[in-house]
């Protein structure tokens, strides 16, 4: 069972956009996206919220999401919201496997 969490950041004067943009070109968004059991990480900018980031960050279990939070990775991840002072919420979702997906696809 997938599990995926949506991370929102909010901060001041562009920051939660300028964390996604250090992440993705000091090549900290490739090396999270290369790691075993991650399905997803992308970023998306509000249209209704200029200081917020989503974080989309899915994960085939809890295992690979532990064994990722026990990884170096996670240090320069904390460096960075640190650095750039921001607020962050989080909500976990985690897949569905019921057959429901198949069935609302013709909507």
């Amino acid at each position: 069972m997938a599990i995926t969490v949506n991370l929102r950041y909010t901060g001041k004067d562009g920051s939660a956009r300028k964390l996604a943009e250090e992440r993705t070109s000091s090549g900290t968004v490739e090396k999270i996206r290369g790691e075993d059991g991650n399905l997803r990480y992308e970023y998306y900018v509000s249209m209704e919220d200029p200081e917020a980031v989503l974080l989309i960050d899915s994960w085939t279990d809890q295992e690979a999401i532990d064994t990722h939070h026990a990884s170096p990775m996670m240090d320069t991840v904390a460096r960075l919201r640190e650095k750039y002072d921001l607020h962050m919420t989080v909500e976990r979702y985690l897949s569905d496997e019921s057959g429901a997906a198949e069935r609302d696809d013709r909507f």
